[in-house]
């Protein structure tokens, strides 16, 4: 019988660095969609800031308290990653496993922000794009997200099985970007 190993999205592909970017593959744990349910929505918010330390995250935005954060994820849906949602937060929401879903992928350095100008159709400089801001956007030719962590760092998400293409894209551009001195 075949002894089966699991692997990270990313497994083999980084750590990456060329030029003033690095990549690297972010082991984000637990990964939960939240939607509230029909009429819950305050109670869902009331029930995350509780028991997570944060509550729902506006359209466009992402919160952090310790490992957790909230990140919007399109119409009446987050995404809660690093922790179980508490049983309030059960109550008040429809809840979708996606731990597995996933490739994270966060971006940092100096370059950083050159680097996704090659490939998302979005101003993501820093007065236009915040710390905690998140986006739903293409990233080269993938859907993803995109949601700045820092001041020169970003988690890029796109589906699990797009972690090559990813990874690829991401050198191709930080590559062209070094090159340009």
């Amino acid at each position: 019988m075949d002894n089966l190993v699991a692997k990270s999205p990313c497994a083999g592909l980084l750590p990456l660095t060329v030029g003033r970017s690095t990549a690297t593959e972010v082991d984000a744990g637990k990964m939960t969609m939240v939607s509230p349910r029909k009429g819950h929505a305050e109670a869902l918010g009331k029930a995350m800031q509780s028991a997570h330390g944060l509550g729902f995250p506006a359209p466009n935005s992402a919160g952090t308290a310790g490992e957790v954060r909230a990140i919007w994820f399109g119409h009446s849906s987050a995404l809660l990653i690093g922790t179980e949602p508490a049983d309030g937060v059960r109550e008040a929401a429809a809840l979708v496993d996606q731990s597995d879903a996933w490739a994270v992928v966060r971006l940092e350095g100096a370059g950083a922000e050159d680097v996704l100008a090659r490939l998302v159709p979005i101003d993501l400089r820093l007065v236009s794009f915040p710390v905690g801001a998140t986006v739903r956007s293409k990233i080269g030719h993938m859907s993803g997200s995109v949601t700045r962590v820092g001041e020169d760092a970003f988690w890029l998400m796109v589906f699990r099985s797009m972690a090559e293409t990813l990874v690829h894209d991401l050198k191709s551009a930080m590559e062209a970007v070094a090159a340009r001195g």
